[in-house]
């Protein structure tokens, strides 16, 4: 097992670029399933969650070939869904999204329910419903899914989906995608994956209106085309590195930042007391603060704070002057990175599930630390860099899920942070 040791105290200086986006990745991947011609996926990060999507997609006998460094083609001509790597499904919470795309081939599929970070229950309650209201049949069990689309099915041509979920719009999305009807997806959500996707699916033949609002027509084709797309930057990793640098207090220009998609959360750090300065149309420069005081960060769907980002403000938080109350409405375990946080000194009041202050400022501590999750690995590493001493993190598989050789690149801007096996 792998860990994190980072000596602290040293500010972030100098200039770093996001990769490709993470979430934004795995519907277009999942996509290259509804044809049988071949896809073209360029500036794929290189991360695990990317590589374990991969494995699934080669299990049912999609013909996958590495083109460059990341770029990725995938023909997924002679494909089989009953010889999916369950074991691997089970564990990556982006494999939900072969739900759609092979029901929507096949028309019949039985699948291990998905995996994921521990962030708080996220039960497919609502893809199922969708799929249900499209005319499918559905047995969920505790451990696997089975869906159905009935050969004389009533297509609806209004999904109302039960919330607003990301992966839900994407799943109604890509089945759709095969039906010569008319489908209305009303509550849709709108955050850059959903448009991303969308705009691949539009490159493959599919006409779709209305993305990047809650109300997306789709009007799908029995045969889709072959398409290239090159994936988005990923805003969540622009924002981490944003956040680590203003809590690092050092000057940091962040590359391919997607500024558009994270316009609270920098009204938020500018509000707050971060000076930051837009260079060029996706670079933001980052310099040290003379006072910070935040006083509450709440996150939401889009275009809210992301809940992703979540505890990289709750490190910042424990720098700023007075309370700071943490909000997160959508998922009841995110909030559990603090319990160890508190472990470095941070000074916290659990007031519920979804909901901490924390009063600052306070100096952290190094100290050893075991990642829950991804996002809350990713605070773990901030925190560590501000903290005196070291800090030694635990579990860092959880990391690299989401973050491309993150220790190397922060190096490079003057952290001190190692990678040892135990």
């Amino acid at each position: 097992m792998e860990k994190f040791v980072i000596q602290g105290g040293k500010p972030l200086n100098g200039i770093i670029e996001a990769r490709g986006a993470k979430n934004a990745a795995f519907p277009i991947l999942a996509a290259t399933l509804l044809t049988s011609e071949s896809c073209v996926i360029d500036n794929l990060p290189l991360i695990e969650d990317i590589f374990r999507f991969i494995e699934l997609l080669k299990s049912i006998g999609a013909e996958v070939s590495w083109l460059g460094e990341r770029t990725v083609e995938i023909r997924a001509k002679n494909i089989d869904p009953t010889g999916i790597k369950k074991c691997t499904m089970s564990k990556l919470r982006g494999s939900v999204l072969l739900y759609g795309p092979l029901l929507s081939r096949f028309g019949k599929i039985e699948f291990p329910q998905p995996g994921g970070c521990l962030i708080g229950a996220r039960p497919i309650d609502t893809h199922i419903d969708a799929f249900m209201q499209m005319g499918a049949k559905c047995i969920i069990g505790q451990e696997l899914c089975a869906f159905e689309l009935k050969p004389k099915r009533k297509v609806h041509t209004e999904i109302i989906l039960n919330e607003f979920s990301v992966t839900g719009t994407e799943n109604v999305l890509l089945l759709a995608s095969l039906l010569p009807e008319k489908t209305v997806i009303k509550i849709a959500d709108q955050d850059y994956q959903v448009q991303e996707l969308c705009r691949f699916l539009k490159k493959m033949g599919v006409i779709i209106k209305g993305e990047g609002t809650h109300t997306i027509t789709v009007k799908g084709k029995r045969k889709l085309t072959g398409a290239k797309h090159c994936l988005m930057y990923d805003p969540i990793e622009a924002g981490t590195l944003i956040i680590a640098a203003a809590a690092s207090r050092g000057t940091v220009v962040v590359k391919n930042a997607e500024l558009s998609f994270l316009s609270l959360p920098l009204k938020k750090l500018r509000d707050s007391g971060v000076p930051l300065e837009v260079i060029g149309k996706n670079s933001l420069k980052v310099k040290p603060w003379k006072s910070l005081k935040i006083g509450k960060i709440q996150s939401f769907i889009y275009p809210g704070i992301p809940s992703d980002l979540q505890s990289i403000f709750g490190i910042l938080a424990t720098q700023a002057n007075g309370l700071t109350l943490m909000h997160d409405p959508l998922y009841e375990g995110r909030l559990k990175y603090l319990e160890e946080l508190a472990k470095m000194g941070a000074k916290i009041i659990f007031a519920d599930p979804h909901r901490a202050i924390i009063e600052g400022p306070v100096e952290l501590h190094g100290t050893d630390l075991r990642t829950l999750d991804l996002r809350g690995g990713a605070s773990f590493i901030i925190a560590g860099l501000i903290a005196k001493g070291k800090t030694v993190i635990d579990n860092i598989y959880q990391i690299d899920r989401g973050y491309e050789k993150i220790e190397e690149r922060l190096c490079k801007l003057g952290a001190d942070i190692k990678r040892i096996k135990d």
